[in-house]
């Protein structure tokens, strides 16, 4: 059963809105603020894809930066350390689909946080 209800959260580094919902799968936009990024973190259950369509996005996988401008993607697998980074003045946006078997916001493991949210 889909749950395409949208729903939008606010975030110290930005905000993402949720675009689909499913027990295959979920789909966010993610808007990142100028100069600031989410937690360095990973995930046990889900492999996410993340399209960036507005802005020069940073990304942080396994210690390794990738520059993804509009149009590019990136795959992060499970366990993989992760990061999206914003180091421009402008905002940034990306669409993030998540698969795998679990895709709740409590699949993460941070290892860094600007926000002081480390586990």
């Amino acid at each position: 059963m889909s749950k395409d209800t949208t729903i939008h959260e606010e975030r110290p580094w930005g905000s993402f809105t949720v675009l689909h919902d499913t027990k295959q799968c979920k789909v966010k936009t993610i808007t990142v603020l100028p100069e600031q990024r989410l937690s360095y973190q990973s995930h046990e259950h889900r492999k996410e894809v993340w399209t960036c369509v507005e802005g020069q996005l940073t990304l942080i996988i396994n210690d390794v930066e990738h520059t993804l401008n509009p149009g590019m993607n990136a795959t992060i697998y499970p366990k993989d350390k992760h990061r999206a980074w914003n180091k421009t003045k402008e905002p940034v946006r990306f669409i993030e689909v998540q698969t795998g078997t679990y895709f709740g916001e409590d699949d993460i493991i941070r290892y860094n946080d600007d926000y002081g949210r480390d586990k």
